[in-house]
């Protein structure tokens, strides 16, 4: 991975004086790309790179052109299946000239224009510049692992894989975006394409943007999950077909994900979907070292040592556990912000970093991870809750409100995504100051575009949960937020085996009661891993780590918190109730008080992120 920014202008042509800019532009990527830097003048372009060198290492720099460079690409990110497109646009009379993955862009784009991006496997970003036909397009990949952000300014359009590129363009102002903040209190976090940032977007996954040579720009949906409508039966395969198929289909996809010019380790949890990576890995790199990389929280009542050092005895690999103390949350909260570029409800990322970290330490830049397999094979409890309603052993009254709200946002007035629509918008403008909530009919989340109902119609209740859980959290929080942003700050890629489009695309086929059956969750994904992982990983509950929130953080009485939290800062900040938040204070610091997470909503926890975010972004 590596850092992209530029902008293309349009009121006239560029001078040293934009070598500066995007130059500036650059610097707030060091980290996502410190092996080196370029910045490019073409036309009325201008192009920042920043590399992370990982395929190519001595001649994948970036931007990269076709033979007669009239089209130029920068991209972030990997195509893992670059060895074959190269070799069938080499039949076709393709001149490569250098070894990077990145270079099959500008020659499948010549063979195909746009329509070759789902040829593409992999996770990237790119602005691609057609000299000739002087446009431009931005992209973000299927899944959504890789950030494009982007802002219109003056008579410009300005792009880049973090907004702290974005805002050093001198056109780009800044002001906080309450639709964002309403988000984020919620669901699980931001919705491309809303940023915290009014007026900068987050391109949505799957789309790409079509920027003409007057800078007008038109929004293309390339590729999204499409779940089959109704029951989705097995057509006369048997349960063995699906397990096989999964397998095969994993085993493909860990095996793309292992190449690179540079060594690889991966994240291990000692859950079910690492496990099963780290013995993929195992058995398709076998005889290399490998490096495995895990975090214990020793102060947890729960600890997962024995799984992770079971599963590296078991995959040969050399396990580098980091210890992870709770004091360092508070350590390492604002360096989190500054990196995610929005609040947060969990604290949770503080531990994502510290392994990246861990994992940089050792000179590894690439790692893989299990994010993906909950969502997209019913792993989350919510799942369960849903079929314990359906069978009427759980009922909630819906007012007649609530169930308007619903349908209004998911299609299904009967429909429960983690909270209630109702309580949950009097618990948030009882935080909100007075004058956010004289504008709240305005920022309102629900009033704005949450989730495409269309996709979530005459869908059976797994996959309409697995769909919203992939939109809703797995897209713009765990591999953006969490994932992206908490390893490229350490100059760190992470891949992810379960989400390669063709696995992804095969998981919408699967029928429902091989993902939840009975009550047993991920059936077919513990049928495939108990193939080649330890039973005693396999058949153990699921556990999910829930890091200590504000309560905790109160209680440490550590002096920027108590700042950030002060009824005199929150005043001044104008956003929140002063009044409100000295209520939860007093509420969240008595001993005896605790959260019933994920269920209930850390408000103190977005208040003071937020805090930190003012600080660092809106100063």
């Amino acid at each position: 991975m590596c850092g992209i920014c530029g902008y293309i202008k349009y009121d006239g042509p560029l001078s040293e004086y934009d070598k500066k800019i995007v130059a500036q532009m650059n610097s707030k990527l060091r980290h996502r790309g410190p092996d080196a830097q370029e910045t490019v003048l073409l036309d009325n372009v201008a192009l920042g790179f920043s590399r992370l060198s990982i395929i190519g290492l001595e001649n994948g720099m970036q931007p990269l052109y076709n033979e007669d460079r009239s089209v130029v690409v920068i991209c972030n990110g990997e195509i893992f299946n670059y060895i074959e497109l190269r070799q069938q646009l080499k039949k076709k009379g393709h001149a490569f000239r250098t070894d990077s993955d990145v270079e099959v862009i500008v020659h499948l784009y010549e063979e195909h224009g746009m329509d070759f991006l789902n040829k593409l496997n992999g996770q990237f970003a790119f602005l691609l510049y057609d000299r000739k036909k002087q446009c431009a397009y931005g992209v973000r990949d299927q899944m959504g692992i890789v950030p494009f952000f982007y802002t219109t300014a003056g008579n410009a359009f300005i792009f880049g894989s973090e907004i702290k590129a974005i805002l050093e363009h001198p056109l780009v102002t800044r002001e906080l975006n309450l639709t964002g903040l309403d988000q984020i209190l919620t669901f699980a976090g931001l919705i491309s394409p809303v940023t915290m940032f009014k007026n900068i977007s987050s391109l949505e996954n799957g789309h790409y943007l079509h920027i003409d040579n007057k800078g007008k720009i038109s929004k293309v949906e390339y590729w999204d999950l499409i779940y089959p409508e109704g029951q989705i039966g097995d057509g006369g395969k048997p349960e063995k077909y699906f397990v096989d198929r999964l397998e095969e289909l994993f085993c493909a996809s860990v095996n793309l994900r292992l190449r690179s010019d540079v060594p690889l380790g991966f994240y291990l949890s000692g859950g079910l979907d690492s496990s099963a990576i780290a013995m993929k890995v195992c058995l398709l790199a076998a005889g290399n070292v490998k490096e495995a990389f895990s975090i214990d929280f020793v102060e947890s009542q729960f600890s997962e040592s024995a799984y992770q050092q079971l599963v590296a005895r078991e995959s040969k690999a050399a396990l580098n556990r980091k210890i992870f103390f709770y004091d360092d949350i508070s350590e390492r909260l604002r360096q989190v912000i500054y990196h995610c570029e929005c609040p947060l409800k969990e604290s949770y990322n503080t531990a994502s970093l510290s392994l990246s970290e861990s994992v940089r330490s050792k000179g590894i830049k690439v790692v893989l991870s299990g994010e993906g397999a909950d969502e997209l094979f019913a792993g989350y409890v919510g799942f369960r809750f849903d079929k314990m309603r359906a069978m009427q052993v759980m009922q909630h009254a819906i007012t007649p409100r609530e169930q308007a709200l619903r349908e209004k946002v998911w299609g299904d007035g009967d429909f429960f995504y983690e909270r209630n629509f109702v309580e949950t918008e009097a618990d948030k403008r009882s935080l909100y100051g007075d004058a956010v909530n004289a504008v709240y009919h305005d920022f309102n989340c629900l009033r704005h575009f949450v989730v495409n109902r269309d996709r979530l119609r005459n869908r059976d209740m797994v996959n309409k949960r697995a769909y919203i859980d992939y939109k809703l959290r797995l897209v713009d929080h765990l591999v953006s937020d969490h994932g992206d942003r908490m390893a490229l700050a350490n100059s760190v890629e992470v891949r992810y085996p379960f989400l390669d489009r063709e696995l992804v695309e095969f998981s919408a086929t699967v029928p429902s009661d091989l993902k939840l059956n009975g009550f047993t969750e991920k059936y077919i994904l513990k049928k495939m891993a108990g193939r080649f992982v330890s039973k005693n990983v396999v058949e153990r509950e699921k556990y999910g780590f829930v890091a200590p929130g504000s309560p905790y953080l109160l209680r440490r009485n550590v002096e920027y918190i108590n700042d950030l939290l002060s009824y005199e800062q929150i005043k001044r900040q104008g956003i929140f109730n002063p009044g409100q938040v000295e209520h939860l204070k007093k509420m969240y610091s008595q001993e005896t008080f605790t959260l019933d997470l994920p269920f209930e909503t850390d408000q103190l926890m977005i208040v003071l992120t937020l805090g930190i975010l003012l600080d660092e972004y809106f100063r």
